[in-house]
């Protein structure tokens, strides 16, 4: 199954399926619930709100929900993310390459899960 575009890997379903004991079924439920999770939706509304403190703990969590599926590429923009609003620093490109990686990553995950 190919989980990368344009030469990048958004999912390493091998190494999703080691922690989840190779069960493909318990690894596409947790995957739906990612998706109904909504992260990208709770961090952006608190960066629009300008609750950073709330925007930072969002993308802690998407970077460690990602890192537990095996989210390759979310995983990362979201521990850039993180580090930008913990030190105060401009963070809007980076908030457009996330939603990017999250909109491919639901694209991924559709494919999986499907």
């Amino acid at each position: 199954m190919d989980t990368g575009i344009n030469g990048e890997n958004y999912i390493d379903v091998d190494d999703a399926l080691k922690r989840v004991g190779g069960n493909m079924g318990l690894y596409k439920r947790l995957l739906g619930r990612f998706i109904e999770g909504n992260h990208f939706e709770a961090l952006d509304s608190a960066i629009q709100k300008g609750d950073f403190e709330e925007a930072e703990r969002m993308a802690h969590t998407l970077k460690g929900v990602g890192a537990n599926l095996s989210l390759i590429k979310l995983t990362a923009v979201s521990t850039e993310l993180e580090q930008l609003i913990k030190n105060s620093q401009d963070y809007t490109a980076c908030l457009a390459n996330l939603k990017q990686a999250y909109d491919v990553t639901l694209e991924k995950i559709a494919e999986i899960t499907g």
